[in-house]
C-alpha cells in the first residue's frame, strides 16, 4: 500500500474511511431521516469518516509537528479521538440495527453489516494505539471519564428529543425542558474542558484555573443533575402520566433511556469529583 495508507496502521485509517463512506452513502440512498436517532447514527458515520481522514492527511503532510507548540501530546490525541470513534459507531450501529433494520431491508441491513465491519476495524486500530501506552489526557482517567461523559450526554439529548418528536406532546412539560437545558448547559463544559486540556499553551496560562474550575464545575453538575432527574421523573413518570398517541411503547423507552443515562451520567461525574479533590 502506497501513499499516506501505508503499514497496518494505514490500512486500518483506509478500512475506517472505506467502511464508514460506504454506510454514511447507503444510510443517504434511504432517503431523509427525520428521526434523531436516525440523524445521530448519520451524524456518528459522517464524524468517523472526517476524523481518520483528517488524522491521515495530517500525519502525511507532517502538521502533527507543526502543532507539537499547542498539542501537548499527538498519540494521545489520535488514540482519544479513534476510540471515541469506535465507541460512537459501535452504539450508531446498535440503534441503526434496533430502530431501522428488518428482515426485508436490504439497505438497512447493508448499513449495518458495513457500520458492524467499520467498528471492528476502528476497535482493533483503538486497541493497537493504546497498546503503545501513549501518555496524555484523553488516554488518561480523567479524559476517559470526560469522554464518557459527553458521549452519554449526547445520548441522552438524542433520546429527549426523540421522545417529544414521537409522543406528538401538545405541551412540553417545563421540568422536562429544564433538565434537558441541564444535559445540555453540562455537555458544552464539558467538551470546553476537554479541548483547554488538549491546548498546551492554556494548559501553562490556566495550569491552576484550570484545575479549580473542574472541581466547581464538577459539584455544580453533581447538584444538577440530582435535579435534573428527579424534574424527570417527577413531569415524566409521575406527574402527567401521559398516554401518547404515537408509539406508546417507544415514548417510553426514550424515557427510559433518558434517566438510566442521566443515573450513569451522574455516577460518573461523582467519580470525577472525588478525582479533583483528590488531585488538590
Amino acid at each position: 500500500m502506497c501513499g499516506p495508507f501505508k503499514g497496518c496502521h494505514g490500512i486500518l485509517r483506509l478500512l475506517e474511511i472505506i467502511f464508514s463512506a460506504i454506510t454514511f452513502i447507503l444510510v443517504l440512498f434511504r432517503g431523509r431521516m427525520v428521526s434523531p436517532w436516525g440523524v445521530w447514527c448519520e451524524f456518528v458515520w459522517f464524524f468517523c469518516i472526517i476524523v481518520p481522514l483528517v488524522l491521515t492527511v495530517m500525519e502525511a503532510k507532517m502538521w502533527n509537528v507543526l502543532l507539537a507548540a499547542f498539542l501537548p501530546n499527538w498519540a494521545d490525541l489520535t488514540c482519544g479521538l479513534t476510540t471515541l470513534c469506535a465507541v460512537m459507531i459501535i452504539s450508531a450501529t446498535i440503534i441503526f440495527a434496533v430502530v431501522f433494520a428488518c428482515l426485508s431491508c436490504i439497505g438497512s441491513i447493508l448499513c449495518v453489516i458495513f457500520s458492524l465491519a467499520a467498528s471492528v476495524v476502528f476497535v482493533v486500530d483503538g486497541v493497537l494505539q493504546r497498546m503503545k501506552c501513549p501518555r496524555g489526557y484523553l488516554t488518561s482517567l480523567r479524559g476517559v471519564l470526560r469522554r464518557a461523559e459527553a458521549f452519554i450526554a449526547c445520548i441522552i439529548l438524542t433520546a429527549a428529543t426523540d421522545h417529544f418528536v414521537t409522543a406528538e406532546w401538545l405541551f412540553l412539560p417545563f421540568g422536562m425542558i429544564c433538565s434537558i437545558i441541564v444535559f445540555a448547559v453540562c455537555l458544552l463544559v464539558t467538551v470546553v474542558i476537554i479541548v483547554l486540556h488538549l491546548l498546551k499553551l492554556l494548559q501553562c496560562l490556566l495550569s491552576f484555573g484550570l484545575n479549580l474550575m473542574e472541581l466547581v464545575f464538577n459539584v455544580v453538575a453533581v447538584l444538577l443533575y440530582v435535579l435534573a432527574i428527579i424534574l424527570w421523573c417527577v413531569y415524566g413518570y409521575i406527574r402527567y402520566n401521559y398516554n401518547p398517541y404515537i408509539c406508546y411503547t417507544c415514548s417510553y423507552i426514550d424515557m427510559h433511556t433518558v434517566t438510566i443515562g442521566a443515573v450513569v451520567n451522574l455516577v460518573l461525574y461523582i467519580v470525577d469529583l472525588v478525582l479533583s479533590f483528590r488531585s488538590r
